[in-house]
């Protein structure tokens, strides 16, 4: 945990603002550094481990092995130069008969919590694909369970960091990444491919 104070960064984002020429004793700019403080509080809780989300996994009593599916949305910072980039993403998995499933509503709260710092598309991909997993194969007694048979994830973002500086161009990627049998069964990916069509 670090020891700087809210005062320090309220100073620091004043200084940022006398090197870009602005005056932050001026009235529109008054309260602005408390608000961004605040905002960094929010949009940067990934750090906080206090903050992760308990993922809730159920036995998987109808031992299904079909492809479960999610999308959402996910907003994140660039690590290269603090500007946001945020789309959709597209989650799947297949659940182990013997294992457990993930309440499907945890996805969305993992992905939040790990795009909630600063980030790279392709690292907050494995980010998510890694903690489910974890959080499937964990056990209060410590004896692993089977792990899901494969995760997929597709995530589209626009980047600001390229559009609104440097070449000033479309800032568009997208980045995918696959596990176990997504990774092995064309087919399969395929399946999850026409299912991120139709949304």
């Amino acid at each position: 945990m670090n020891n700087i104070s809210q005062e320090q960064v309220r100073e620091a984002i004043c200084t940022i603002m006398r090197y870009i020429g602005e005056d932050p004793e001026r009235e529109g700019l008054h309260n602005t550094p408390e608000r961004i403080v605040r905002m960094y509080d929010e949009i940067f809780r990934g750090y906080k481990p206090e903050m992760k989300p308990r993922i809730s996994t159920f036995t998987n009593s109808s031992h299904t092995d079909e492809m479960v599916f999610d999308c959402g949305d996910y907003y994140s910072m660039c690590e290269h130069h603090m500007l946001p980039f945020f789309g959709k993403y597209y989650f799947a998995y297949i659940p182990n008969p013997e294992g457990r499933i993930l309440g499907i509503s945890k996805v969305a709260r993992v992905v939040g919590y790990c795009a909630a710092k600063l980030q790279l598309q392709e690292k907050l991909c494995r980010d998510v694909i890694d903690m489910l997993s974890e959080a499937l194969t964990r056990t209060k007694t410590g004896k692993p369970l089977p792990p899901a048979l494969g995760f997929a994830i597709v995530m589209k973002g626009h980047h600001t960091c390229k559009s609104m500086r440097g070449v000033k161009n479309k800032g568009d990627m997208t980045v995918s990444y696959f596990t176990g049998v997504f990774e092995k069964n064309r087919q399969l990916r395929n399946e999850f491919f026409n299912m991120i069509k139709m949304q």
